[in-house]
């Protein structure tokens, strides 16, 4: 709807009444809203006479006067003006007495965007119909004047359903006319802006046959023709052989005179006569009364066919609206039951299953981000499937759709397997278990994929947007879920991997260090702050320093020295997180070891078991190609420093474990101290008592861990 729509918002809370206003023009941009904050105040607006308003929408309960009743002093005057309920006292007696009197709909206030999206849909619909009911009324009053005029015969004009009944009929009206020997209908295409012929009818004054009227030579080109300067000028043309030389229609009828009228913007209506003396002026008024009511009816023509399209359109909005409410309930029913699943296969399985057992959905499968993909969880189909997949390997195009969803990052949609070429050798399972349409669904947490969810659709509806955002939410869920799972599982376990990574990648922080200092370094330790930035104690041979490099390189921040020896100097470094941070914060990997000299790093990484070693490296050479492989080794650790590890997770605050891991890290336990509180609180980018309050915090739950169980 491209016409504006003025909307009187009224609401007794002035800030609410402004804030709908805003939202609703946001909404949608034909909607100009005025708020008003009483009932009267919006009385004495619609008195103005300046003032046009499409759509009322207003509160319930208000002073002075409430929504109601301000609804029957609206629909005293105007019994037809759409008028919305828009409150926040919601309940079946509320909701009964608005129907009651009249409302054209009833909205209840509720929280988040979502309401004013809801409420513009509304307006633009109410508006919308509104407009349509108010010029099919003006129309059919041009009819009733039409019919007084031309009696039976215009009456079948205006019951032709399309456009083209429409133009025969007033062709053939027009050649039954008195002293009418033929008439044509031209439409006006817009594309090619030309005008088309599309009938044309002729009645011989002793037989009444029809014959040709229209010369095929003549194609009526947008300059130099009489119908289009009449069409193109908007007016009556009149011509007779005298006048101006050829014509429109065939000689051998129509030697005389012709007259052209305008169909609106629809095209022309030409009528020609052999009468010597030309038209008469009661038939030119009646030729142009039947071109006027051909308008009319082209006009009805073309507004129903827009209005069986809007039909069409929320016919097919509100099935989907009905889908996508099935399938929210679905959602939310397997987000229910991943919260409760302790491990990951519970969350694949109950995701596949609650999918298959819906009547949209034939089955639901998980492959893994393997290469090639491997299913690793199904339900609704047989294992027999399942197996043709893994024998096809790689070529499979299950594996393909895998592979482009998790390349592209977001859904993607095989519409029809039955006329997709790549799906050529699925059409026998497509037939045999009922499926024309899938839709692969990547699972990831917004950092790792842990495989890709498959759904199989049968016909029926398109695979609509809503459809698509509301899955790749299920992906994200599950993702997340399974992150979260093995998160736990790496606090409780016992045993973890060991990779030894040699970096000569140029790109790495730590090389870039060495070869500016010309010296080896070892780092202490690694503070992930979450919050895109990190501290490193770096100790480097006492005849370097690092503090001049950390002021030309925009990657440090901060660099100062913690503490001085005779043989080494360490320092704590503070920047913007790195490429390597980044890969190490998504697969939950600690650094255990960092010694780099001469460009070359090796770095000791320790490696939750549950993270796949291959994903981690091909993670970590994506940004520094120049890594290998050194070592690879299982470690084991005992049930109590796991124990404490967990602890550490769930009794220590972020700011707790900073404190710690810093003053770790720089020798704060030593004696004599490395480092010095103060020292820490500014690497922290913290006050002094603030850190000390957060390391007395992690010093106190230590040694309550300690005590508690000396004494059991």
């Amino acid at each position: 709807m491209s016409q504006q729509i003025a909307v009187l918002v009224v609401d007794n809370e002035p800030g609410f009444a402004g804030l709908a206003s805003e939202m609703l023009e946001r909404e949608h941009d034909a909607i100009a809203a005025t708020p008003m904050t009483n009932a009267p105040e919006a009385l004495e607006y619609l008195e103005v006479e300046e003032h046009t308003v499409d759509c009322i929408v207003s509160d319930y309960e208000m002073a002075e006067l409430s929504g109601l009743e301000l609804l029957e002093r609206v629909r005293a005057e105007d019994p037809e003006l759409p008028f919305i309920l828009f409150t926040g006292r919601g309940s079946e007696a509320v909701a009964s007495e608005a129907i009651d009197a009249g409302v054209t709909q009833y909205l209840q206030k509720q929280s988040g965007r979502e309401q004013y999206t809801l409420l513009a849909n509304q307006i633009t619909n109410a508006v919308a119909q509104y407009r349509a009911e108010t010029e099919l009324r003006e129309s059919e009053r041009r009819y009733e004047r039409t019919v007084t005029t031309l009696h039976e015969t215009t009456r079948e004009l205006m019951r032709a359903e399309t456009k083209a009944e429409i133009y025969e009929a007033a062709v053939e009206t027009a050649a039954e006319m008195r002293n009418v020997a033929a008439a044509a209908a031209y439409a006006f295409e817009p594309t090619d802006r030309v005008l088309e012929h599309v009938a044309s009818a002729s009645a011989s004054a002793s037989t009444g046959e029809s014959r040709a009227v229209v010369d095929p030579a003549v194609d009526a080109p947008r300059s130099d023709d009489l119908i289009w300067e009449a069409f193109s000028e908007g007016i009556v043309g009149e011509y007779d052989e005298q006048a101006q030389a050829g014509g429109i229609l065939r000689t051998e009828l129509v030697n005389r005179s012709e007259v052209v009228v305008p169909l609106g913007s629809h095209g022309a209506l030409v009528a020609g006569t052999t009468d010597s003396d030309g038209f008469a002026e009661t038939t030119t008024e009646v030729v142009q009364i039947l071109a006027a009511n051909t308008e009319a009816a082209l006009d009805r023509a073309e507004r129903e066919q827009l209005l069986r399209e809007h039909d069409r359109t929320l016919t097919e909005q509100n099935e989907e609206l009905t889908r996508l409410n099935h399938i929210n309930e679905i959602v939310r029913e397997i987000n229910h039951g991943v919260a409760q699943a302790s491990t990951r296969n519970e969350v694949e399985t109950t995701v596949c299953d609650r999918l298959a057992d819906t009547d949209r959905y034939r089955f639901a499968w998980i492959a893994s981000s393997d290469d090639p993909p491997e299913p690793t969880t199904w339900e609704g189909v047989d294992a027999a499937y399942m197996d043709r997949i893994r024998e096809d390997g790689t070529q499979t195009p299950e594996s393909k759709l895998v592979r482009q969803t998790l390349e592209a990052e977001r859904p993607c949609v095989v519409r029809d397997v039955l006329e997709t070429d790549a799906w050529d050798q699925r059409r026998a399972e497509a037939l045999t278990y009922g499926f024309q349409r899938v839709l692969a669904v990547p699972i990831t947490d917004g950092e790792r994929e842990f495989g890709v969810l498959l759904v199989h659709i049968g016909g029926g509806e398109d695979i609509g947007d809503a459809e698509r955002e509301v899955l790749a939410e299920l992906g994200e869920t599950i993702g997340h879920a399974i992150h979260s799972i093995e998160r736990t599982r790496a606090m409780l376990t016992d045993s973890r991997l060991e990779l030894e990574l040699e970096c000569r990648d140029s790109r790495l922080l730590f090389n870039r260090l060495t070869t500016r200092i010309e010296e080896s370094l070892t780092v202490a330790g690694v503070i992930d702050r979450r919050d895109d930035e990190f501290v490193c104690f770096v100790s480097t041979p006492s005849s370097a320093d690092i503090r001049p490099v950390a002021e030309e390189w925009a990657a440090l921040e901060t660099c100062s020295v913690v503490s001085n020896g005779e043989d080494e100097t360490l320092f704590e470094i503070t920047g913007s997180t790195t490429p390597l941070i980044d890969v190490l914060r998504t697969y939950d990997v600690t650094v255990r070891s960092v010694t780099a000299e001469g460009g070359v790093s090796t770095l000791v990484l320790d490696v939750p078991k549950q993270v796949e070693a291959r994903t981690l490296i091909e993670a970590v050479t994506e940004r520094y190609p120049e890594t290998e492989l050194e070592a690879r080794r299982e470690t084991t650790s005992t049930r109590s420093a796991r124990q404490l590890d967990t602890y550490l997770e769930e009794k220590l605050t972020n700011k707790q474990h900073e404190a710690l891991q810093a003053a770790f890290y720089s020798g704060f336990f030593e004696w004599p101290r490395e480092s010095t509180g103060e020292d820490l609180a500014a690497a922290l980018d913290v006050s002094s008592p603030t850190y000390h309050y957060h390391l007395r915090a992690a010093e106190r739950k230590l040694v309550t861990l300690a005590l508690d169980s000396y004494s059991n």
